[in-house]
């Protein structure tokens, strides 16, 4: 197994805020692995607040023995030894098994999505992600969002109404929701999921702290619509934790540390009665064709990495009426790698 890779600025069309910072770009590290002949690509997309760096990226990448992944690939056992070398670093782990599952599928001849057993006519319509913002830009963003039927709307401070009558002034898509934990008042909470609700909300990402799950628990019981667990959630052992306080799940790759964790988290969301999401952090093709892949077996999807970005250097997943479409290239279905893009580390 051989290793290329290089650190990438991921470019947003617009700043990106949600109710806690707001940021313009986004640091990914992009790697190719090399298995006899065979390239498989993989994304680490390191969103400021998770932690990760192209840094310490890099410093995972040379403690990592690529002599121990030998196809067929253990996956169970890739995560046990890459969690061994370091328990955090989610995003970089996802880069590893991204690449992997884009090599057994070149192996195999199989598109990832048949390897997970994702059948194409499920596709749920995925969002596109408005940020707060000015409302100015807010109506910017909204005619951004050509060709997607859902939006995901960002909100979490004290003019979340605001930004709401905004996007209804000149849309009437329906909403996905997420608070990113903004929300410190129960009742007042409750109030807004309702007039949300009314202003035509399908779901609400992490209303209140992942801590309190006291208090999401609360809403979750009097919601008219349902309550996803996010940043309470990332990895498949945090699944047990919060049965009962949500009605569903945010799965992201980027915090499962890739597709084979994230298809254990799917699966064992929905043995629990529980509703899933798929989503993304600010992502490149690579990354969000490996989510999609994965979409067929969710409820919902928000894989819209691609449009919210200016310098996307793969193609562009195809959209057709707000779902993407799965093309039967092998692997991951990458398409148009820059010959120079990568550089062997």
């Amino acid at each position: 197994m051989q290793l290329a890779y290089i650190p990438y600025q991921l470019e947003l069309k617009h700043p990106f805020a949600i109710a806690k910072f707001s940021r313009t770009s986004t640091p990914v590290m992009l790697i190719r692995l090399t298995y006899e002949n065979i390239d498989g690509y993989g994304e680490a997309s390191m969103v400021p607040y998770m932690g990760e760096t192209v840094e310490t990226a890099i410093a995972f990448l040379n403690k990592v023995d690529w002599k121990r992944f030998i196809y067929p690939f253990d996956f169970e056992d890739i995560i046990a030894y890459l969690d061994d070398i370091d328990k955090g670093q989610p995003a970089i782990k996802a880069a590893i098994d991204i690449a992997l599952n884009d090599i057994k599928g070149k192996i195999t001849r199989t598109p990832c999505y048949q390897i997970y057993g994702a059948d194409p006519l499920k596709m749920p319509l995925t969002s596109y992600t408005i940020g707060i913002d000015t409302p100015e830009v807010i109506r910017e963003k909204v005619a951004d969002a050509s060709g997607f039927k859902v939006l995901k709307i960002k909100l979490g401070r004290d003019n979340d109404k605001e930004l709401i009558n905004t996007i209804r002034s000149v849309s009437n898509l329906p909403l996905y929701i997420d608070a990113n934990q903004g929300w410190a008042d129960k009742a007042q909470a409750i109030d807004m999921i309702y007039w949300l609700h009314d202003q035509g909300a399908l779901l609400i990402e992490q209303p209140m702290d992942k801590n309190d799950i006291e208090g999401n628990a609360w809403l979750t019981g009097r919601s008219p619509i349902p309550i996803l667990a996010d940043e309470a959630v990332q990895r498949l052992a945090d699944i047990d934790a919060i049965k009962g306080a949500y009605h569903g799940i945010n799965v992201k790759l980027m915090k499962s540390g890739g597709m084979y964790e994230a298809h254990q988290m799917i699966l064992k969301a929905r043995a629990s009665g529980m509703k899933v999401l798929i989503g993304c952090m600010s992502e490149t093709s690579c990354a969000t064709l490996a989510g999609i892949a994965l979409a067929p077996l969710c409820n919902w999807s928000d894989l819209d990495g691609p449009s919210l970005t200016k310098n996307n250097p793969f193609k562009a997943p195809e959209i057709n009426a707000g779902r993407y479409q799965l093309n039967d290239l092998p692997g991951l279905g990458l398409q148009e790698i820059p010959a120079t893009l990568f550089t062997s580390s």
